[in-house]
Formats: C-alpha cells, sequence, structure tokens
C-alpha cells in the first residue's frame, strides 16, 4: 500500500486508512451552496499547504480562515487570475515544498481553458505531486452548469470526493461519498457529516 499522508480530517483519516496516497491529485466536487470550504480549511492542518484562490481574493480567503472556528493551519494563499491562471499556477508549482498540500479553489475557472492546454496542466500536475510525494485538492463546484473540463478533471484524478448536500424541511443533511480512490480502496457507503462550526461525524439516525 502507498505511503498516506494523513488529511487532517480525523473522520476521513480512519475511513482512508490514514490518509490519501502521497502523490495523488484530488477532486471535491460539492454545491456552491455548501459548507465544503470547512473541509478545504482543514486540509490545511497537517502539512505546508499553499492555498491558491480563483475567485475570491486572497483577503478573503485569509479573513475567512481566521473567522473559522475549524482547526487550520498557516496557510500560504495566493490569489491567480487574469488571462493566463495555468501559467501562474505552474510557475508556483516549482516552489511547492516536499510532502506539502495544494489547494486550488475553485478550480472551476482553469477547467474553462482549452482543453489541450488543461490536460497538459493536470499532467503536469500530477508529476509535481509524485515529485514532491505531495496532495493537490482541487475544489470543483458543482452548480447548474458545470464547466466543459469537468470530466476530464474527475478522469485524471486519483481520489474524488463527492459531497452531496441536502435541505428537507428544517434539516440540511451533508453525504461525502469517496468513489474513486486509485492506491487504495472506494468507500462502500458515504460518510454522513455534521458541517456547522468544523466537520464533524453526524450522529443523528436515519428516520425510514
Amino acid at each position: 500500500m502507498s505511503r498516506r499522508l494523513p488529511t487532517g480530517i480525523d473522520v476521513l483519516d480512519r475511513r482512508l486508512d490514514g490518509g490519501i496516497p502521497a502523490g495523488s491529485v484530488v477532486t471535491l466536487s460539492a454545491s456552491p451552496a455548501s459548507q465544503s470550504e470547512l473541509l478545504l480549511y482543514e486540509l490545511t492542518v497537517s502539512r505546508e499547504t499553499l492555498y491558491l484562490t480563483t475567485e475570491r481574493s486572497s483577503e478573503a480567503v485569509l479573513d475567512a480562515l481566521e473567522r473559522t472556528n475549524a482547526p487550520t493551519g498557516s496557510p500560504e494563499i495566493r490569489h491567480v487570475a487574469g488571462e493566463a491562471p495555468l501559467d501562474g499556477i505552474n510557475r508556483l508549482l516549482g516552489t511547492l515544498p516536499q510532502e506539502s498540500t495544494l489547494l486550488i479553489d475553485p478550480v472551476d475557472a482553469l477547467e474553462r481553458r482549452e482543453l489541450g492546454r488543461y490536460r497538459r496542466f493536470l499532467n503536469g500536475l500530477q508529476t509535481a505531486m509524485v515529485n514532491t510525494e505531495s496532495v493537490a485538492v482541487l475544489h470543483c463546484l458543482s452548480g447548474r452548469s458545470p464547466p466543459a473540463g469537468r470530466d476530464l478533471t474527475e478522469y485524471m484524478a486519483d481520489v474524488v470526493f463527492s459531497l452531496d448536500t441536502r435541505v428537507s424541511g428544517e434539516s440540511i443533511e451533508n453525504r461525502l461519498a469517496v468513489p474513486k480512490f486509485r492506491g487504495g480502496r472506494a468507500l462502500s457507503e458515504t460518510i454522513k457529516l455534521e458541517l456547522g462550526d468544523r466537520v464533524r461525524i453526524d450522529t443523528s439516525r436515519d428516520i425510514a
């Protein structure tokens, strides 16, 4: 079994036999209206983290990290935008420390680029993760109009996390699925999460 890097989220690490294989590219697919950002913030705990934001300013991300009650690390936050975001990220990949975490939030802006260039970027990202024994997490917004490159993102990814958030009356239910896991085993059941001030297991019972 490949060496695992802990995510920093205890509930995930227990279910994933210790964490994510070093060198992996992971996607986290979630609704834009969900609390998926809590998962991202807690992923900064375990290791040095480079947090690349493509939509919000770096100041907005830093403010959100400082206001959250979830445990966080002290990530380096960089805003990557403009006409050539892929070039900007490629330059930053060369500065990534060994055994670190790279977060791209969200990856949608990159998925809208020409597919050939985006494919080359994903291949280069995979190589960078393997060479540095790191983990990359690509935050994918599962909105009404997913970008053209979404299928390519999920195909190239080693691990796929899918967060399903459902609102029913006065209740909100969050279930995390792991349908794809290269270098390990995909989960046969979803994980019911409570996403309030931090990431916890939802211990409420399902009522048929």
